[in-house]
């Protein structure tokens, strides 16, 4: 199996990014194609000792910054990092794709060089979350400002695919995320979508309050990219604030740092659980190949985990059974749906 890297993503490339390939390629039966800058790899690459023949690095000499406009950045720079990573799986040359550069270059990417899956409307980002009772996916998660219902669909069908051959949970639930869980509470679009999942042969549950998606009782929560994003920062955002305040509580008195002792494993416990490195990547789901986005902040651990979860989705067949499954779905015509 051979994975393309994106060598010259994220803030801590490429130092944080050959630490992470170098721990997989000695974990697992792997070679990884390192695309970007060769003489700053190969300085870091220089820092470990690892199997020589299993990493290589193309060179490219331009990189995509999170400034640049996504679609605009893939088509003009094609000499960079992350568009040769891309070209990579596209070529057959590779078997999947990591980056944790610009999440819109990698989704323009993934959608106009990798191509869509045929019968896929939209490539959806679906990171996995932790929550209090269990993992939950968001899909899509930013991808896709506007959606239509066929969309949201589809994504319902791909984040139960993944959940069941990755995260190997037989039924997984599958909810919408809605300001109200009445059926006929929400916009049009959430409307129109409830009136198709719940027809679809799977475990949909109904529409989820957002004041319920981080219990984790859900398994795989649909939505617009708006809806989504809004959701996932809010999450992050909520959990790195709580610990700060946690925090600045603690310092202003002895009994307060005493109990923080006492209570350091399970405040440790509670961080871990959050903590984004133990979870890899989001994958891309609807590409025709493995596209999996790393954290922006990804440490050699996180990319490490990251590299493991595009193998698991190689080994398992994700893309073929996606592809298989989508092929069952019933056509839209106007507000009516048609079997194909």
């Amino acid at each position: 199996m051979i994975i393309a890297v994106d060598g010259m993503g994220g803030d801590f490339a490429p130092s944080a990014i050959v630490e992470g390939v170098v721990e997989a390629v000695k974990e697992k039966d792997i070679e990884v194609i390192i695309t970007g800058k060769k003489q700053q790899i190969e300085e870091e690459l220089s820092k470990y000792n690892y199997p020589k023949e299993k990493i290589s690095i193309l060179n490219t000499p331009e990189v995509i910054t999170t400034e640049e406009a996504p679609v605009m950045a893939v088509r003009k720079k094609k000499n960079s990092s992350l568009v040769k990573a891309l070209t990579l799986v596209k070529e057959n040359k590779a078997d999947a794709v990591i980056s944790a550069g610009s999440t819109g270059a990698f989704m323009a990417g993934a959608t106009l060089i990798v191509g869509r899956i045929k019968g896929v409307d939209r490539v959806a980002l679906a990171p996995v979350m932790p929550g209090k009772n269990g993992k939950f996916m968001i899909i899509d998660a930013g991808a896709n400002v506007d959606c239509k219902p066929q969309y949201l669909q589809q994504f319902s069908l791909m984040g139960k695919i993944y959940f069941e051959n990755i995260l190997k949970k037989e039924n997984p639930s599958i909810g919408l995320i809605n300001i109200g869980e009445e059926e006929e509470k929400g916009n049009e679009l959430s409307k129109m979508t409830y009136k198709i999942l719940k027809n679809m042969n799977f475990n949909f549950v109904g529409n989820v309050e957002p004041r319920d998606v981080t219990t984790g009782d859900v398994d795989i929560l649909v939505c617009d990219g708006v809806i989504g994003n809004t959701v996932l920062k809010m999450y992050e955002g909520v959990a790195l604030n709580l610990f700060e305040m946690l925090k600045e509580e603690i310092m202003k008195s002895f009994s307060a740092k005493l109990g923080a002792v006492l209570l350091k494993p399970i405040f440790k416990k509670v961080k871990n659980k959050l903590d984004y490195s133990e979870y890899g990547g989001s994958a891309f789901l609807g590409s025709r190949g493995i596209c999996v986005k790393a954290h922006g902040s990804s440490n050699g651990k996180a990319f490490k985990n990251a590299i493991k979860q595009a193998i698991s989705c190689c080994e398992n067949k994700v893309i073929d059974k996606i592809k298989s499954e989508i092929e069952k779905i019933p056509e839209m015509e106007g507000d009516n749906i048609k079997k194909k």
